[in-house]
Parts: structure tokens; sequence; C-alpha cells
């Protein structure tokens, strides 16, 4: 008996749900397509995190990953297992949240909370400056908000996903030397100019 047909025969008696990724996948591209729907139990609210983690709007955030696991239904069937299931589903939220981001042409912002684990700016520091709550949150947005998305976007899969470096090379489709360059960078610009808030 071959080691596929073991595999097989063992997943038959674990019930879908609590099948490894790689179990569901292969029953999917054999026909079960319902068992698509334990995936997307299995990963709606990191998907749902990343996306506001991005955006920073509650509104949209249903639609786009609902718009992400209908790509996911659409290209499972060509799934390779060359990476994990969420690596490749983290890409597919990345590129749309890109298309999102092209189509308004402006940028969003992180949550507040962001930057704290971003730049270890700490949020009793922040409020010992002349600014209420409600401007300190501007002034910071408007920073973060200056950061090119090629910085921005490896701190929010780093730092608030807390993917590896090996993982956003993969869902970013670089080199995890550009993925070290490009965070450090990123997290250098947003200490810079928020430093004057703390001084």
């Amino acid at each position: 008996m071959g080691k596929t047909a073991v595999i097989q025969l063992h997943n038959a008696h674990i019930p879908d749900a609590q099948k490894s990724d790689d179990a569901l996948i292969q029953s999917f591209q054999e026909g079960n397509t319902a068992v698509f729907r334990y995936l997307v139990e299995r990963y709606q609210d990191r998907v749902r995190n990343l996306i506001y983690s991005i955006f920073n709007e509650a509104d949209i955030v249903d639609d786009l990953a609902q718009e992400v696991f209908i790509k996911a239904y659409e290209a499972l069937p060509r799934f390779r297992f060359e990476s994990s299931f969420y690596t490749w589903l983290y890409r597919i939220a990345v590129n749309r949240s890109r298309d999102e981001m092209r189509r308004r042409k402006v940028k969003r912002f992180f949550s507040f909370q962001t930057v704290e684990s971003t730049t270890n700016l700490k949020m009793e520091n922040l409020m010992t400056t002349t600014f209420d709550d409600e401007q300190t949150r501007e002034v910071i947005e408007r920073e973060l908000g200056k950061l090119p998305e090629k910085y921005r976007m490896p701190i929010v899969l780093k730092d608030i996903e807390g993917l590896s470096y090996d993982e956003i090379a993969d869902v970013l489709e670089c080199e995890v030397g550009t993925v070290k360059s490009r965070l450090s960078r990123g997290r250098t610009m947003l200490k810079d100019a928020l430093t004057p808030l703390i001084a």
C-alpha cells in the first residue's frame, strides 16, 4: 500500500473539521468541495484581522475577506502544496488588498495599537505630549500614511500577524533579505517620524 493510500485510509477515520489543511485540500481537489467551509472557519478571523490591519476600516473587512475566500475557492484546484495553505491564503489577501489600495488611490493607516508593537513607543509616553488623544491619533495616522506600501506590508505581516521572515517572503513573493531590509527601514522611518512627539 502506497504512502498516499495510507494517508487517505487514516484520514477516512477523522472528522473533516479535524483534518489537516493538506488533507482537506486533497479532499477538495478530489471533488469534495464541501470541506472548503472548514478552511474558511479555520482562517476567516486571521484574514479579517489582516485586512483590518491594512485598512483600519471595519466596514470593508467582511466584503474583502469574502472576496479573498472566493478567489481561494476558485484557485484551490491548482494548489500544489509547495507552501502552507495559510501563507498561500495570505498572499491572496495581500494581493487583493493591494488591488483595493490601487483602486482607491489613497493611503490607509494601521490601527493605532500598531504603533507600540512596531516602534516600541509606549502609549504613556505619547500621552505626555501636548496633544489630546484624538489629535495624537491624527498625527500618528498621518505619519503612518506616509510609509510606502512596500514598507507597511512587512510591518503588518511581521508585527501584527506574527509571520516568520520565510512566510512573509512567501506571501510577498520576494527574498528573505528583502523582507528584513524593508522591515528595518519601515520601522526606522516610523520611529523617526514619531520621535518629535515624545521629545
